[in-house]
C-alpha cells in the first residue's frame, strides 16, 4: 500500500519528470507549476483521498510541498466535516 507522500510523488512525477521533488520543497515557488496544474493537484487529493477541499482550503499554502498536502489530507481526512 502506497503511502500519502508516495502517493502525491507518483502523481507529481507525471509533471516533474526527471526531477525529484524533496517534501519540503516549494515547488510553486520555484515555478514548477501554473494554475491549471494547481487544479489538476487539487482535483487528484479530492479524487484519491475521498476528501473534498473547501474554498478555505484553497490557500496555496496547503498545496506548496509534499508536506503541507499531507498535512491538509490528515487534517481532512480525521475531520471530514473541515
Amino acid at each position: 500500500m502506497l503511502t500519502t507522500k508516495n502517493k502525491l510523488r507518483t502523481f507529481l512525477g507525471r509533471f516533474f519528470q526527471n526531477l525529484t521533488i524533496a517534501d519540503d520543497q516549494d515547488f510553486f515557488a520555484q515555478g514548477l507549476v501554473n494554475s491549471l496544474f494547481a487544479m489538476q493537484l487539487v482535483v487528484f487529493v479530492e479524487k484519491e483521498f475521498g476528501i473534498t477541499v473547501s474554498d478555505e482550503d484553497l490557500d496555496i499554502d496547503n498545496f506548496r510541498t509534499i508536506n503541507a498536502i499531507t498535512s491538509l489530507i490528515e487534517r481532512k481526512v480525521a475531520s471530514p466535516t473541515l
